[in-house]
């Protein structure tokens, strides 16, 4: 049983004439003919009683216009519904968003400017490490996540929104303290505050000291970037960080810069495509922050699609 031969069937029953239905709903009369004719059929009961001078409902027909009109308006409705999303006039947004994002990033400020552009569309938003919200953008829970630079799972797409060196911070009367810049080799005695060994920070200072072949000693380890930058202040470790977020906070903390191959902190959007659809997301409203993202995103030296 299809949508249109309930739409032929109805037609029919509020006409009870089979030419001014056929021309109402822009139908040969013959093809309305059949398709009521196979909808009997699969129903196994007559729905209209035909002689030559009218055309009326039987019993089974009189029950059946009833279901047959709920369902071409609940079908009408999730059209409606449908378009709402697509349109982006109703629908929800779960965003995942790492602790302690640079200061090249104004993730509220973005918020502020797709909710005025979205008004219906309810935006949920969470934190935390970089693997916790993969798993979540993996399995549905989340339609996006703005994690610094990972290795993702296979089935998780990533994309490009800013890149910023890391440079040294320490505090501001430390013997680094206004130097022009420092190599990996002389912070290894120095004791370091870092984030945890999940987070994508932390993995990116640790791959760089490796590939350096230097072991560094990590004293403390945070969850926060406050309290990374308060020990960090009170001389008590020195730190790796994106050079935007090490200028914001001067001069509580001096900024020295990396000599040697530069270490770059890259921030991503990580998402969910379809299996046909390599281009972009399947929902209309991520696809919306996503792009706003792309074009508010600021500071670093690379944004994305560079």
């Amino acid at each position: 049983m299809e949508l249109r031969q309930l739409q032929h069937f109805v037609a029919v029953a509020e006409e009870l004439h089979f030419t001014r239905a056929s021309q109402r709903i822009n139908i040969v009369q013959s093809a309305l003919s059949s398709s009521i004719r196979a909808l009997e059929d699969e129903l196994e009961a007559k729905l209209f009683v035909r002689t030559t001078r009218q055309v009326r409902l039987t019993a089974a027909g009189q029950v059946f216009l009833e279901k047959a009109q709920a369902v071409i308006e609940a079908a009408r409705e999730a059209r409606e519904a449908v378009g709402e999303v697509t349109g982006l006039r109703r629908g929800t947004l779960s965003i995942g968003a790492a602790q302690s994002l640079p200061a090249f990033l104004d993730l509220p400020e973005v918020l502020a400017a797709f909710h005025a552009r979205h008004p219906a569309i309810e935006v949920r938003l969470c934190q935390g490490s970089s693997s916790h919200l993969l798993e979540k953008v993996r399995d549905g829970r989340l339609d996006l996540a703005i994690v610094p630079i990972c290795a993702p799972p296979a089935d998780v797409t990533t994309r490009l929104i800013a890149c910023d060196a890391l440079v040294a911070i320490c505090a501001p009367d430390h013997a680094l303290a206004g130097l022009p810049r420092v190599r990996l080799a002389a912070l290894a005695d120095e004791p370091f505050v870092d984030f945890e060994p999940s987070w994508g920070t932390r993995r990116l200072v640790d791959r760089g000291f490796a590939e350096a072949g230097i072991d560094r000693h990590i004293a403390f380890e945070v969850s926060d970037l406050g309290t990374m930058t308060e020990l960090v202040a009170r001389g008590l470790a020195v730190a790796l960080v994106p050079e935007a977020i090490a200028a914001a906070r001067q001069p509580r903390v001096a900024m020295v810069p990396i000599e040697g191959p530069e270490i770059c902190w890259e921030l991503v959007v990580a998402y969910v495509v379809g299996e046909r659809d390599h281009e972009g997301l399947p929902d209309r409203a991520p696809q919306a922050f996503l792009d706003l993202l792309a074009a508010q995103a600021g500071g670093g030296r690379s944004l994305a699609g560079a």
